[in-house]
């Protein structure tokens, strides 16, 4: 064998270092040629970067969170032999941060395999004494009481997935090492965290908007009976080639019929230049949250959609940033977010705007609730609104304009379509 020094090489247009997200791999691990090694991520892109050879690693440069230069050493390795080409990397687009939960739809549940037998499941320790896995897979672990020492992983130099996990407990049927009960034990432990790669960029990103923008909130509830009649009638007749409608499409519909009215509320504010850009195109970004934290993909010009194109729109963006596969277009270019907290309902929230955009709004489950009409108690579909808005460039009154125009069309939800 050769010692072969691997240095990060150049991994973007204008990208000199690297923060380290994640290694794959520890000292004294064998990799194969194209096993990824480590993440890391620039002000672009979150990067898997792969072996170059096969070999033993013998040393890493770089702890996660640490910043690493281009050409700087990354890897060391016993090498079968040099290698002849750049690696090839995967690339994994960031989003503009943005604080709201997930929007709609969730994503489908991992399918599990066939179960083995838990003799056949349980793998030998990596070269170093570490299981390889991802942290979500960690988690999952622990939260079953699963050692992952005893898991056979079928992904490179014997990584651990999430599919090997579900096998393992599969075929163990009982947890072993399960957790005692609540009141026997006193808890001590304490975990550190460190706040790197996505999440490093989400605070800053929280931390611009909420230090910079003045928000003010308002909340409004709008009686959405009417137009859960129309999308329960437009989903019962559509065809195989259309999505199911969920109340976003119709709300950003609305939105985009309602914004050439509310112009200050569709747009970008410049506080260095002192510049207000307000839009035509009406760009939503819809708070998605992922595996690997949250992003915000843009449907571009639902001010030219029909219902079913910002439905099919919505799902091919939400999914592409669920999967990974979303491009950096996908992800940038919105001029007013929406936040929906879904299946989690409440009842309020306050969320944080988008910088530089100016406006947000948070949508809150539908239910059933008693209501006082034309003087009986009946029963009536409501949803609640949340908003915020930059208190420097819209006023107050322009705020509650918009929300309440918005509430207006999804009551009488013929008013979207004329």
């Amino acid at each position: 064998m050769s010692k072969h020094v691997f240095k990060l090489p150049d991994i973007g247009e204008g990208v000199v270092e690297g923060e380290v997200v994640q290694w794959h791999v520890a000292a004294g691990d064998a990799v194969s040629e194209d096993d990824p090694i480590v993440d890391v991520m620039t002000d672009k892109a979150t990067v898997t970067i792969p072996s170059p050879v096969s070999g033993v690693v013998t040393s890493l440069s770089g702890d996660v969170g640490e910043m690493v230069a281009v050409g700087s050493t990354l890897v060391e390795f016993d090498s079968d032999a040099a290698a002849d080409s750049e690696p090839k990397l995967a690339v994994e687009p960031e989003p503009e941060a943005e604080p709201a939960p997930a929007a709609e739809p969730e994503p489908s549940p991992a399918p599990t395999p066939t179960p083995t037998s838990p003799e056949s499941a349980a793998a030998p320790a990596a070269p170093s004494g570490r299981v390889l896995a991802s942290p979500a897979i960690r988690r999952r672990a622990r939260e079953a009481g699963v050692d992952l020492s005893q898991v056979r992983g079928s992904g490179p130099a014997g990584r651990v997935r999430h599919a090997d996990l579900d096998a393992f407990i599969a075929a163990d049927g009982t947890v072993s090492g399960a957790a005692p009960s609540a009141y026997s034990t006193k808890r001590t432990d304490v975990t550190e965290v460190k706040v790197v790669g996505l999440r490093r960029k989400i605070a800053e990103q929280m931390a611009i908007s909420k230090s910079s923008i003045p928000h003010f909130s308002y909340f409004e509830e709008a009686d959405v009976t009417e137009l859960e009649a129309l999308r329960q009638m437009l989903n019962a007749s559509r065809d195989e080639s259309q999505p199911k409608l969920t109340y976003l499409p119709f709300i950003m519909l609305a939105l985009s019929k309602i914004m050439p009215d509310h112009p200050e509320c569709n747009a970008h504010y410049d506080d260095q230049a002192g510049v207000v850009s307000r839009h035509g195109a009406v760009h939503i970004g819809i708070a998605t949250q992922t595996e690997r934290g949250l992003y915000v993909p843009v449907v571009k010009h639902v001010e030219a959609m029909d219902s079913w194109q910002a439905a099919a729109e919505l799902h091919r963006v939400a999914g592409s940033a669920r999967d990974g596969t979303a491009s950096l277009d996908d992800l940038t270019g919105s001029t007013f977010t929406i936040t929906s907290l879904g299946r989690d309902g409440g009842l309020g929230a306050t969320p944080i705007i988008n910088h530089p955009e100016v406006a947000i709004l948070g949508v809150h489950k539908a239910r059933d609730m008693p209501v006082a009409k034309d003087g009986q108690i009946v029963v009536r579909r409501i949803m609640n609104l949340s908003s915020s808005f930059d208190h420097r460039v819209v006023d107050g009154a322009d705020g509650a304009a918009l929300v309440q125009h918005l509430r207006r069309m999804l009551e009488h939800p013929a008013l979207i379509f004329m």
